[in-house]
């Protein structure tokens, strides 16, 4: 096409040399950042990729976006022959591809999967400016746009090389184009001649590479740059269990964390830059969804913008501000449809420890973590009330830390001090000792499990709170241990472990169903009527404990209608990570009470089940809030289990805090 190779090595370099340069505008903070470990199991890495890449696994679970997506990474694969093509005949005298099919099931492709990433851009644009999805609030259109220019830009011009091509006769593939030879029959109608049809195949050479150096210049400073750095950012996910969390961040010199001068990891950074701004993080966030100023997108679009920018100020009360901060439930539904892997909830919670370490804690969170400190629970009332509860049943619970036992209960807060959801406790018990279960607890040996502590970013505390429970656990023999609380069961479960202490720990959904399924406990069945059942994010995103519940709902003869968001994309109550300690005044609609009209959408359901103390609390109070006692109540797990009148448990006899 070109008979001196200058001009292309000399267009070809400088924008190569252009886009080097512009990516090292992104390489020079990840030099500095702190280092990850995530080089390990690197056949596990690799499947991965293959499955988010390859297999578009969460992609596809928006259907139009994903399969437009889909639609433009083949053509993309097909198309790089094009690219190849051209950028060889460009720089290498006499170049083709014709031994290899160039002239024939290759140019075919190429027309083929010209009319594909044609099509998948049109459907982009009609997403994004006819039927613009409220995810994509925030986002930035006009790189967007730019993209879409530029993709035309390219098939286009390679439309029409050939086309021009097929006009001067220098074609041998025209009977394997038929779009570029119907586009042919379209320009032969205005008469060109072969000479001037030569002269437009190469002009359209020259601009179908002019568009791809375009293409490839503009990429690093866009967000479409995530077409290189998804693939790496998925392959360097975190393989550590989902309900560990990551050690506190290094001290700098002077003792600030590093996170307050945004020296995350290399990681943290490859997050930021491969963010393709899709939305649908902020789609699930229930934070954002009430109200709240917290966006993960637009998080992790400030995270990056900090990062790019000369830091005149620090990250953390900064460019990312307290209340963003406080906002997060740490439900994980972000991360869990993030198609790119983007960690955000770790980054929340090690710039929460920021805030921590410099004193900025709001007033009603600060008084629960003083709490805390004092009594080992957040509502501050004497350890020896901790198992008042028992009180009202007709047998004695054994004190694991005096006898064996089979199952040890670790209660929790919540069910243990909470009058709204005691009762659902001593039912527990009561379901336990008429199935003849060997089992105790730690009375007053137990603390809060440190779960949400360690997520608000009290590091110190958390610590604290877990030694004294491992310490309380050493001392007692069972076989493993069972909680009604989730949260509790993440502690013990996922994060204890790093502190040296194992331990098989099983949600009482678990226990429940197992003693129906051996016969040792006997339910009366339901006559089958409608419930629907909420998935605690704790319990199901964070451990994957999502069939023992609706195992339970079913033996107990309830007929389950799920709602649209359940199992890994349930919409999160708004109690964790905190935030059952925070000030909820601001927000516009609290996420339980949007969970509760879910629920109520459904038409048919009459109970909404609940498997975690929080759970209990918050839902009762939006029905509450909502003024519609008569249409929905809320139910633990273990209310839907009938048992012999003469089981029937006691009222509270006394009303905790």
């Amino acid at each position: 096409m070109n008979a001196s190779p200058l001009p292309g090595w000399l267009l070809i370099g400088a924008a190569f040399a252009i886009f080097v340069w512009r990516s090292a505008r992104l390489l020079k903070p990840m030099r500095a950042a702190q280092p990850a470990d995530r080089f390990d199991q690197p056949g596990l890495r690799l499947k991965g990729v293959l499955r988010a890449v390859g297999l578009h696994e969460r992609l596809l679970k928006a259907r139009y976006s994903g399969v437009l997506h889909a639609m433009i990474l083949a053509s993309f694969i097909v198309l790089s022959t094009a690219i190849l093509q051209a950028f060889g005949a460009a720089l290498i005298p006499g170049f083709s591809l014709a031994p290899v099919g160039g002239d024939s099931w290759i140019a075919l492709l190429q027309d083929v999967f010209a009319l594909v990433v044609s099509a998948a851009v049109a459907m982009a644009m009609w997403q994004r400016f006819v039927i613009r999805p409220a995810r994509f609030a925030g986002s930035n259109a006009t790189d967007a746009t730019i993209i879409y220019a530029l993709i035309a830009a390219i098939v286009v011009s390679m439309l029409l090389q050939a086309a021009f091509d097929i006009l001067a006769r220098s074609s041998v593939s025209a009977s394997w184009r038929p779009v570029s030879s119907l586009i042919a029959s379209g320009l032969a109608s205005l008469d060109v001649s072969i000479a001037g049809a030569a002269a437009g195949a190469h002009a359209m050479f020259w601009a179908h590479i002019c568009a791809i150096l375009a293409f490839l210049v503009y990429i690093p400073g866009s967000k479409h740059r995530h077409m290189f750095l998804a693939a790496p950012n998925i392959y360097f996910r975190s393989l550590k269990p989902k309900g560990q969390s990551p050690p506190a961040p290094p001290k700098l010199e002077g003792g600030e964390l590093a996170a307050a001068k945004s020296l995350l990891s290399w990681k943290d950074l490859l997050d930021v830059y491969s963010c393709t701004e899709c939305g649908r993080c902020q789609a699930a966030c229930p934070a954002y969804a009430a109200g709240l100023p917290l966006s993960p997108k637009q998080l992790m679009m400030t995270m990056r913008d900090h990062a790019l920018a000369a830091p005149t100020g620090p990250l953390v009360g900064g460019s990312v501000s307290e209340a963003t901060l406080w906002a997060c439930t740490t439900c994980r539904a972000c991360m869990e449809v993030c198609p790119v892997h983007i960690e955000h909830v770790p980054k929340i919670v090690a710039m929460r420890r920021v805030l921590v370490d410099e004193g900025k804690i709001a007033p009603m969170l600060q008084d629960a973590l003083s709490n805390l400190q004092r009594t080992g629970n957040s509502m501050g009332v004497a350890p020896k009330m901790r198992a008042r509860w028992t009180r009202d049943l007709p047998f004695k619970i054994k004190d694991a830390r005096k006898e064996p036992v089979d199952i040890l209960w670790f209660v929790g807060d919540f069910a243990a001090y909470d009058q709204r959801v005691q009762l659902a406790t001593r039912k527990v018990a009561m379901l336990l000792h008429k199935a003849g279960v060997d089992f105790g607890i730690l009375y007053d040996g137990e603390q809060n499990s440190g779960n949400d502590v360690r997520r608000v970013g009290e590091e110190g505390l958390f610590e604290m709170l877990a030694q004294h429970n491992i310490e309380a656990l050493a001392g007692a023999q069972f076989n493993r241990i069972m909680t009604t609380d989730p949260h509790s069961l993440n502690a013990l479960r996922q994060e204890y472990p790093a502190l040296g202490a194992n331990y098989e720990v099983a949600h009482y959904a678990q226990i429940l169903v197992e003693l129906i399924e051996s016969g040792r406990l006997a339910v009366k069945p339901n006559a089958g009527e409608i419930v629907t059942y909420h998935d605690p994010c704790y319990l199901g995103r964070y451990n994957g404990d999502f069939d023992a519940p609706r195992k339970l709902i079913g033996h107990a003869g309830y007929k389950l209608h799920e709602m649209g968001r359940c199992r890994e994309n349930s919409f999160c109550c708004g109690a964790g990570g905190g935030r059952i300690w925070a000030d909820d005044s601001q927000v516009k609609e609290r996420p339980s009470e949007i969970r509760i009209r879910e629920a109520l959408a459904l038409g048919d359901a009459r109970h909404f089940v609940v498997a975690c103390p929080k759970d209990k609390v918050m839902y009762a109070a939006a029905i509450q809030a909502l003024g519609v006692e008569d249409r929905l109540d809320v139910l633990d797990l273990a209310d839907l289990l009938l048992i012999e009148e003469s089981d029937a448990i006691a009222a509270p006899a006394m009303s905790a805090p």
